[in-house]
């Protein structure tokens, strides 16, 4: 149940980053604590359940994702790794919007909300591009993605 899956399905994943931006527009234009709290708590059961628990993941995976055609497998560990900077920003956004202070919770909410438009319209992972360079750097060792770290591999298959 807390195994991340890996691969994951790459309509999922956009799916329920469209689903994020609607809240992260929500959140910041209403300023409703909930609404900043139910991100938080979104990206802590994705990253910790391995969507298994998040009522969104959920929805998207078995009733909206199939919809949209056959899988698009893509490696667990950068998409994990993006769920992980979601949460890093949430969870303090919801902390403040709970407390009042609402002006920079609205700021950390827009920041993944900007990610989420470009991961679920774009289909540009920010999160996935970073954990892509700090693999490069060194700083992520290439075992914990092998499939990342074998670029010609991957476009091969």
């Amino acid at each position: 149940m807390f195994q991340f899956p890996n691969p994951v399905n790459e309509l999922v994943a956009r799916t329920v980053a469209c689903t994020v931006l609607v809240l992260c527009v929500a959140a910041a234009v209403t300023q409703n604590e909930w609404l900043f709290v139910a991100l938080g708590a979104g990206f802590v059961l994705r990253v910790t359940t391995a969507s298994r628990l998040d009522p969104v993941a959920v929805v998207a995976s078995r009733v909206i994702a199939p919809r949209l055609g056959p899988p698009r497998w893509t490696p667990g560990p950068p998409k994990r790794f993006a769920q992980g900077i979601g949460a890093t920003l949430t969870v303090p956004a919801a902390v403040l919007a709970v407390a009042g202070v609402t002006a920079p919770a609205v700021v950390l909410v827009a920041m993944v909300g900007v990610a989420a438009f470009l991961e679920g319209v774009v289909g540009f992972c920010v999160g996935c591009w970073l954990f892509a360079r700090l693999m490069q750097a060194g700083v992520i060792p290439e075992r914990v993605c092998e499939e990342c770290a074998d670029i010609w591999g991957r476009t091969a298959a």
